[in-house]
């Protein structure tokens, strides 16, 4: 306890030290930097796809597309925009003001922590690492112990890639987690559970440290009945995709459940199994498309989830577990009790409960019955109940007619609200989340503004008000002491106009 507990002060004040040194503000370094990774990326694919597999069983294409690909992407953005990110913006100041200016510089906030998780122990690792770097700070991150082969390629090549003396690897359990969130840090990014994501919060508040916390949530899906069947077709792939393509449901954007009108569930229920079998076969176990549950805590979570009398009951598609390769096939659950664990608590698994309703505009207070999801995904064509989810709920983000998509788009921003988590990342909103954005007066020694200053008048005091209005012209007049004078001029005007306006409409 006592040596990790040096290493991390030995490694928090070298981060430090390169920090105040000024290297990282440096658009060159951060440039080089981002290169770096986007090299190593490419040059370890093969061993990254390996300790995915290892780890957690994804498939190669899944590991491309969930993990290796997503973060070039993310960083020929980065690299692409940066210039533009870093240059300082003008801000819009009063007239009265001139010639005074306004600025708005980003500026790094320093050091900063990073905590990820085990379900996409490389992308979710390095994706804000990017964002990090890019606006300028020095990095400590702390990988996912749950998924070991990963946490060892990351620790092993970033050094060999990178600035070691400014972005650094601490790998451990919850003990060094701990020894980590004892100390100060200019930000701290958490992607996890709710349950760690509040000890995160509270040993930030005791050095009033800001946080990202990512945390998840059950996210439904809304199905409406769609008329069209090739349109039904669509959203029945796209949901089985975004249940189980994403690390066999293990995602925090992945769909919890599904909310469908009790007239229509019949129908997608077949459609559901259909496209299972299609896209998994009939043994998921051996088609080496879904990956397995990360270990057997967590697998024995997702069994107890089924082991409630009527949960088991209500299973209509799967229900084969397999321990021994912490493998569980694609499961269909319809109508299990609301009250039930597998309905209140995050599934992060391969379990998908279909819950009927008498009309699909009843999901709408099914949801805010519920915590603020992260995500809700809803598949209609219908305008106008779409402006009413958007208006009528409350989440980290609404993807209509898609899942998961939403992730890969750098234009827009990805995170909670409540208790899914709050901060956003992503393209731009990385680098505004590690940054901050200095404002910048520059002011002048002329004009002098006298009425700012005592002893106070009526005078300075129409004066303040004119300026709170903006009332440029009104200030004008003031100061050549025209303003009673115009103020007589205006009723004089309106009350001709006013003869004229009635002379004119008694020819009409």
């Amino acid at each position: 306890m006592e040596a990790m507990s040096e290493i991390a002060e030995d490694t928090l004040r070298e981060l430090r030290e390169t920090f105040r040194s000024g290297r990282t503000r440096s658009v060159a370094w951060r440039k080089t930097q981002l290169s770096a990774l986007r090299e190593l990326i490419r040059d370890n694919e093969e061993k990254i796809f390996e300790a995915l597999y290892q780890d957690l069983g994804k498939h190669p294409i899944e590991a491309y597309r969930d993990e290796v690909g997503v973060l070039i992407k993310s960083i020929n953005y980065a690299l692409s925009n940066l210039d533009k990110w870093v240059a300082t913006k003008k801000g819009k100041l009063p007239l009265l003001l001139f010639p005074a200016r306004g600025e708005l510089v980003p500026e790094p906030l320093g050091l900063v922590l990073i905590f990820a998780s085990w379900n996409y122990p490389i992308s979710l690792a390095l994706e804000p690492v990017i964002g990090a770097i890019a606006a300028g700070n020095t990095v400590v991150l702390k990988p996912s112990d749950q998924s070991p082969a990963c946490s060892s390629i990351i620790a092993k090549t970033i050094p060999e890639y990178m600035d070691p003396k400014a972005i650094r690897i601490i790998e451990g359990g919850a003990q060094i987690s701990e020894i980590l969130l004892q100390h100060k840090w200019d930000k701290i990014f958490f992607t996890g559970s709710p349950q760690v994501g509040r000890a995160v919060m509270t040993a930030a508040a005791k050095h009033l440290t800001p946080v990202i916390l990512e945390l998840g949530g059950k996210c439904p899906v809304i199905l409406d009945s769609l008329s069209n069947p090739s349109d039904l077709k669509v959203a029945i792939k796209r949901i089985v995709s975004g249940k189980w393509g994403p690390c066999s449901g293990q995602a925090c954007i992945g769909v919890d459940y599904m909310l469908v009108d009790e007239k229509f569930a019949p129908t997608v229920i077949e459609l559901l199994k259909k496209t299972i079998k299609k896209f998994y076969t009939e043994s998921p176990k051996d088609a080496n498309c879904i990956a397995r549950i990360v270990n057997k805590k967590h697998f024995q979570r997702v069994q107890n989830l089924l082991k409630e009398p009527l949960v088991e009951a209500s299973i209509v598609h799967g229900g084969s577990l397999d321990e021994e390769k912490l493998f569980i096939e694609p499961i269909i659950l319809l109508n299990p009790p609301l009250d039930s664990a597998i309905m209140n608590e995050e599934i992060f698994g391969p379990l998908l409960p279909v819950i009927t309703l008498k009309n699909i505009q009843e999901s709408i207070e099914f949801i805010n019955t519920r915590p603020k999801p992260l995500t809700i995904y809803a598949f209609t064509k219908d305008e106008n109940f779409k402006k009413k989810i958007l208006s009528e709920t409350s989440s980290g983000g609404v993807t209509f007619n898609d899942v998961l998509i939403q992730f890969i788009c750098d234009a827009l921003p990805f995170g909670g609200v409540g208790s899914s988590g709050f901060g956003r990342y992503h393209g731009k909103f990385s680098f505004d989340s590690f940054s901050h954005e200095k404002a910048v007066f520059q002011g002048g020694f002329f004009p002098e503004l006298e009425p700012r200053y005592p002893p106070w008048n009526n005078f300075k005091m129409k004066f303040i008000r004119l300026a709170y209005d903006f009332d440029h012209f009104g200030l004008v007049l003031l100061l050549l002491g025209l303003k009673r004078f115009c103020r007589l001029m205006g009723l004089l005007i309106r009350f001709v106009a006013m003869a004229i306006l009635l002379h004119l409409l008694k020819f009409f």
